[in-house]
């Protein structure tokens, strides 16, 4: 029953979590195209109010107003460096990088599947208290290892990190365990 519940939870949560992230980049990446737009037919539209905003930006940063002029004039001289200057300057966004929505799905798909069935695996070959042990083992390493790993790539305390990923692997455990007792006190 365990092995039942545990990989359709795995499955369900797995897709929930692909669809979750496919729409939210989706919605992402149309709102950053939409801005882009926006600036391309400003850019169009108002070309010496954007050269005086590319001034004012380059200025801001310490940019000899002679200089700033001379750059920016460069810059607006190709509309698709213009284009390119301007969503990186007021968006912070790289309009040849807006978000692969598929390839978030699948990673978060990916992600969460893995995650789902480290705990999981202790019950494919035991069952009782050993698999309980055994997921409750698995969940433990498994969460200390990747808030360790987070550390180390963020150049934060691996400890700290492995302590916060642990922590939330715990609440998730406890809240899911709870939930799961309320609905078989319920049932029965």
């Amino acid at each position: 029953m365990v092995r039942l519940a545990g990989f359709a939870g795995l499955v369900a949560g797995a897709f929930s979590m692909a669809a979750g992230e496919y729409v939210s980049m989706t919605a992402q990446k149309e709102l950053l195209h939409r801005e882009l737009d926006v600036e391309r037919k400003s850019l169009r539209v108002s070309p010496k109010q954007e050269l005086a905003e590319l001034v004012a930006v380059y200025e801001q940063r310490g940019v000899r107003r002679e200089v700033a002029e001379e750059v920016a004039e460069a810059l607006m001289s190709d509309p698709e460096r213009a284009l390119e200057t301007h969503s990186r300057e007021e968006l912070g966004v790289n309009p040849q990088q807006t978000g692969e929505p598929k390839k978030a799905a699948a990673s978060s798909f990916v992600s969460f599947a893995v995650g789902a069935v480290i705990p999981l695996l202790p019950w494919f070959f035991i069952s009782g208290v050993g698999a309980i042990v055994g997921s409750i083992v698995l969940g433990t390493v498994s969460a200390l290892a990747i808030g360790w790993g987070l550390g180390v790539a963020t150049g934060r305390p691996p400890w700290k990190g492995a302590l916060r990923q642990l922590g939330i692997a715990a609440v998730a455990a406890a809240v899911t365990y709870g939930v799961g007792s309320l609905l078989a006190m319920k049932t029965s």
